[in-house]
């Protein structure tokens, strides 16, 4: 266990022996210190319980292994380990490009629970989906995936300012920052997980 799983352990530990010796001494409250302490074991432990172990499961779901925990989102993992050197997703991963630990949530912030309040209503809705109605046939974005989560990391690298493609025109760049041209146009990088050509890609193994 990581040591902030140990502190929050550690916290419900100390919150429920604080509680035990309430339940089987009640008069402790009568004077003003055993209400403070009362105060502290049944109101202010319980909140910093539930503060830390919101902020760990922040923590936890950002992380690759559990975007992929959900059997939908398998075939979007997988696509990260093909032994293709034009397919984003897999030349990313493969190459450290974003955090392999984090490697959905770097690309997706924008659909996740923890960025503006549209996001978490989106990232709840996919709980919902999968939990409760199931999830679709096909698995589309809600909306076009935005540039602006590219140029998070891109924008200001040599590769990207000086680009043949980006360079060619003159209003390239500047069509590509302002989301008007998708780097996921036809002739770019398009395709993007590819799930559909999984069946029959060769994979990327790692050597040990």
């Amino acid at each position: 266990m990581d040591p902030a799983g140990l502190v929050v352990v550690a916290v419900i530990v100390i919150g429920i022996a604080l509680s035990a010796i309430f339940v089987l001494r009640p008069t402790i409250t009568a004077s003003k210190g055993g209400k403070a302490v009362a105060f502290l074991a049944l109101f202010i432990f319980p909140l910093a319980i539930g503060a830390m172990g919101v902020s760990q499961h922040v923590e936890q779901s950002k992380t690759t292994r559990f975007c992929l925990s959900c059997h939908v989102m398998e075939p979007y993992g997988a696509s990260m380990m093909v032994d293709d050197r034009a397919l984003i997703p897999a030349v990313h991963y493969q190459n450290h490009q974003v955090p392999p630990d984090k490697a959905c949530f770097t690309c997706h912030t924008d659909y996740t629970m923890f960025g503006d309040a549209a996001a978490k209503m989106r990232g709840l809705r996919h709980v919902w989906v999968n939990y409760v109605t199931g999830p679709p046939e096909k698995i589309e974005l809600y909306t076009p995936y935005n540039n602006r989560e590219c140029l998070h990391c891109h924008e200001g690298a040599r590769s990207f300012e000086e680009g043949v493609v980006h360079t060619l025109e003159e209003e390239t760049l500047p069509a590509i920052r302002a989301n008007k041209l998708s780097c996921l146009s036809a002739g770019c990088h398009e395709g993007g997980h590819s799930v559909s050509t999984l069946p029959a890609a060769t994979r990327w193994e790692k050597a040990e």
